[in-house]
């Protein structure tokens, strides 16, 4: 049987580039998100962790579904998927590192390498739509 990881991302672009962070320790990049806790729904775990890691509030009337992307997961055993679950959303604040986060990026699809598999996928979803370059 299939272990899923079912995760949640924020999928925000500016100036065709996407938003991207890195943990402290790691060499690897990941679209900002995370898990859900007991009970959250994905607007309350998206927001939490969004604050958590970027110090920027999620404005709820503006957060929009964007697309559910499935990979192997980076760093777990063959079999281990993770689940994407991905939403856009305006924010009120500054964008900042905060908790495990050491680095915030803007990335283009050239430098997807740099992230998950399943951030891949979406690099190239986001590419092949225009959307980044």
């Amino acid at each position: 049987m299939q272990q899923v990881i079912d995760k949640l991302a924020w999928i925000h672009i500016k100036d065709r580039k996407i938003l991207s962070t890195r943990s402290r320790g790691k060499d690897i990049c990941y679209i900002p998100g995370g898990k859900r806790e007991s009970g959250e729904t994905d607007q309350e775990a998206l927001t939490r962790e969004i604050k958590e890691e970027l110090t920027v509030d999620l404005v709820l009337d503006t957060l929009t579904p964007f697309g559910v992307f499935s990979a192997q997961a980076h760093g777990k055993a063959q079999g281990v998927v993770v689940q994407m679950t991905c939403y856009t959303a305006d924010y009120v604040g500054i964008i900042a590192p905060a908790s495990e986060i050491e680095e915030v990026l803007w990335l283009e699809h050239k430098d997807r390498l740099r992230s998950s598999p399943v951030d891949q996928i979406i690099f190239d979803w986001l590419r092949d739509h225009g959307m980044i370059d």
